[in-house]
């Protein structure tokens, strides 16, 4: 090349790789390579950049082109996600699944192209790095395509890739429950967190020894003056944003969440801390929501237990519908339950929380099935009531099954047929292979068991009731384990279990040591595929289920964790619980076939539209039931007694309100302008709170039973026993003994 613009015939190099004068139509393809600026010349061998490289240069090169694509669209596709939901909710007000993602949400020029700062992030995919609000930082690992979301009141995250975001319908026909429940955390058990409990406890498991905490009312009253240090310091580490993060990308899309009455109030004589886990309650949704998880609400402990056991916070007697004060608790848990319900359903938290489960484990048998019935049916009304009718108004309601028969019909004591054509409610069963005679059953015969126990009357229950949930379950085919059977009592599968109060000799013979159940780090690689069996097994038989629990804590006495078979977590880290529990499903026929055992229940039937929200939803054709189940009921207790006398509430009180928290912090270029809501869904819901009569005396609302019935109802004169404010106030109970059985 001479001059610019002039060229040189000899030293053109055809695009063939040939020298010589170039024809006509070379010229014209010459010039409009240099107009277009195209100034590199083929290379003299004739081969471009690529035709030169080898092939193994060229797999590199198109995986790191590959890799560049697959970031560079996920960085664009989850921000426009974002926008486009925002852009259909604000088409759609009416629909309240898109109710929070109306937000106004700004990005300010943001650059996809530069290397993601996840300090300031909106969004993250598997191996991003989360900054976690306690100063705190971890790799967010989700193989299963799931990505978090860290815009406040933004609902587009996702927990995996085949299932719904948060602010799109969960189908429960086809997009199957696989959650997990956080016990421990806000509602303590001594079995999952021992170490809470064992300063006050013998460390042996002597029916005969002294132990001064067995549940969460005599751990606060133990504690004392270092309650709320002590359950502050419980509550921030034993459940973290990490957990969440861990829960989804272990595969699973739900979380339980129990819950105590007293994250609202407590009442005179109540010694536990109120209010304080009602800030982790907030957490756990802001976290749920950030990982795409879906949240069932469970309200585990009511004022006066409703089965007696030490996770309703206080052990021994039931005194909900039970006893002289049987009623009057029972419409003081109707408060918590409507407060709860217009807090959730505020469109802020209601894709977050699509179940409320109103009720845990009550006691069929003592407090009367028809009772039980009556309660549900109350609340049920109540709380559609608040909601509305219809898919997207409020949440599924949960009903505990009461320990009663699973799968027959109403007339036969069981819950088929029961409020046939009610807007969304769901039945909660919770299946254990434990809690009853020992056996020694090989592993492999162990995992045979969900699917001939519980797989067809699960089928049953979907057909006749409705949505059918496994609200808890556990890899345990024994009972060992520390305090799994109350503080101080042993085990059944090695002979040391009390049948209290009866301590002159242990209930069962020993079949067998639990060494080997607890030791989880010797655990063999065939049991570790026997458990996993086992696992498929309860996934494949209820469908739609919660693990109890994601996490046991340690034990000082034990030196390590404990209840290894409860501890979805661990399980997980040791190779005993599959890495995937998609693979569960469709798993029984299998895992009988391999016993040489036919399976024989039937395909799980489909929800009816009037089961999931849809068409007939809120129209009850069960009229007689309707009728029949009269709250307040006539007459309570296991012997029926007439509660004409019995003291009562009054709702003349006003009702606490609960509040969200206001965000103070918002990720690089995004706003948002929804905030935490009123805590108060329904502006029609003006009825009081049910609180003491004025001039009335009560009794201790937890020894009402085997009180003498009152002779005449109280009319009241003056107020002696105020209800509390909602403060974390605590006072210690009455001086007496507890009750164990």
């Amino acid at each position: 090349m001479s001059e610019a613009g002039d060229f040189d015939e000899k030293d053109v190099v055809r695009h063939d790789g040939t020298a010589g004068h170039l024809s006509a139509k070379e010229r014209r393809e010459q010039r409009r390579r240099e107009r277009a600026g195209i100034t590199a010349s083929p290379h003299p061998d004739g081969r471009g950049w690529w035709g030169r490289l080898s092939s193994k240069k060229k797999k590199v090169v198109l995986s790191i082109v590959a890799l560049v694509f697959l970031i560079v669209a996920a960085a664009i596709a989850v921000p426009l996600a974002i926008k486009s939901n925002n852009s259909s909710s604000s088409a759609s007000s009416g629909d309240k699944r898109n109710g929070t993602s109306s937000s106004t949400l700004t990005a300010n020029g943001a650059s996809s192209s530069a290397k993601p700062n996840w300090k300031s992030a909106a969004f993250g995919y598997d191996g991003s790095t989360v900054y976690a609000d306690d100063g705190t930082t971890f790799v967010y690992n989700n193989s299963f395509g799931g990505f978090w979301n860290s815009i406040p009141f933004n609902d587009s995250a996702r927990a995996q890739a085949d299932v719904p975001a948060l602010n799109e319908k969960w189908d429960f026909n086809n997009n199957l429950i696989n959650g997990v429940n956080l016990g421990g955390w806000l509602v303590l058990e001594p079995f999952i967190v021992p170490a809470m409990y064992e300063p006050f406890n013998s460390p042996t498991d002597d029916v005969h020894a002294t132990n001064n905490a067995i549940d969460e009312w005599t751990l606060s009253v133990a504690l004392g003056a270092n309650l709320t240090n002590a359950m502050t310091e419980h509550y921030e580490t034993f459940i973290t944003e990490k957990d969440f993060a861990e829960i989804a990308g272990a595969g699973l899309n739900w979380v339980r969440l129990p819950i105590p009455y007293w994250i609202i109030e407590t009442w005179d004589g109540e010694p536990m801390l109120a209010n304080v886990g009602w800030t982790y309650f907030l957490k756990a949704l802001e976290w749920a929501r950030k990982y795409g998880l879906r949240v069932n609400i469970d309200l585990h402990a009511i004022p006066g237990s409703q089965n007696g056991y030490n996770h309703s916070s206080k052990f021994g007697t039931i005194n909900w519908l039970n006893g002289v004060m049987g009623l009057a608790n029972a419409q003081r848990s109707l408060n918590y339950i409507r407060t709860i319900t217009e807090f959730i359903t505020q469109p802020q938290y209601s894709n977050v929380v699509p179940m409320f489960s109103i009720l845990n484990e009550p006691i069929g048998a003592a407090i009367g099935t028809n009772n039980l019935r009556a309660f549900y049916l109350e609340v049920y009304q109540m709380i559609r009531g608040i909601t509305g009718i219809g898919e997207g108004n409020g949440p599924f309601i949960g009903f505990h099954d009461g320990f009663m028969a699973q799968g027959t019909p109403v007339a036969q004591g069981g819950w088929n047929g029961f409020l046939t054509g009610a807007d969304r409610i769901a039945i909660d069963t919770h299946p254990y292979l434990v809690f009853t005679t020992p056996n020694a059953d090989p592993i492999g015969t162990q995992a045979t068991k969900p699917c001939q126990y519980w797989a067809g009357g699960f089928n049953s229950s979907t057909a006749g009731f409705g949505l059918t949930v496994g609200g808890e379950w556990s890899l345990a085919v024994n009972d060992c384990g520390k305090w799994l059977n109350n503080v101080g009592n042993g085990q059944r599968f090695d002979g040391t279990y009390y049948a209290l109060p009866d301590t002159s000799a242990p209930a069962y013979a020993a079949v067998g040591s639990c060494a080997t159940w607890n030791n989880w780090a010797g655990y063999t690689n065939d049991l570790k595929a026997g458990f996993q069996q086992l696992a498929f097994a309860h996934m494949d038989s209820l469908r739609h289920w919660f693990f109890w629990t994601w996490k046991t804590g340690y034990s000082n006495v034990l030196g390590t964790v404990g209840n290894p078979m409860w501890n979805y977590q661990l399980a997980l880290q040791q190779g005993y619980m599959p890495k995937n529990p998609r693979l569960g499903r469709g798993a029984c026929p299998g895992i009988l076939a391999a016993q040489n055992l036919q399976f024989n229940s039937n395909p799980a039937p489909t929800l009816s539209s009037w089961q999931t929200g849809g068409a007939g939803a809120g129209t009850i054709l069960a009229t007689a039931q309707v009728n029949s189940y009269v709250w307040p009921p006539t007459a309570i207790g296991l012997t029926p007694t007439r509660v004409t006398h019995f003291p009562t509430y009054t709702p003349t009180g006003t009702p606490i309100t609960l509040h969200g928290t206001t965000p103070t912090a918002y990720p690089t270029g995004f706003t948002s302008t929804v905030g935490p809501g009123g805590g108060w869904a329904q502006p029609t819901d003006t009825a009081g709170w049910y609180t003491p009569v004025a001039g009335c005396s009560y009794l201790n609302p937890w020894s009402g039973v085997g009180a003498a019935v009152p002779t005449a109802a109280c009319r009241g004169s003056q107020n002696r026993r105020e209800k509390r404010e909602p403060s974390p106030m605590v006072t210690a109970p009455p001086q007496h003994q507890p009750q164990r059985h």
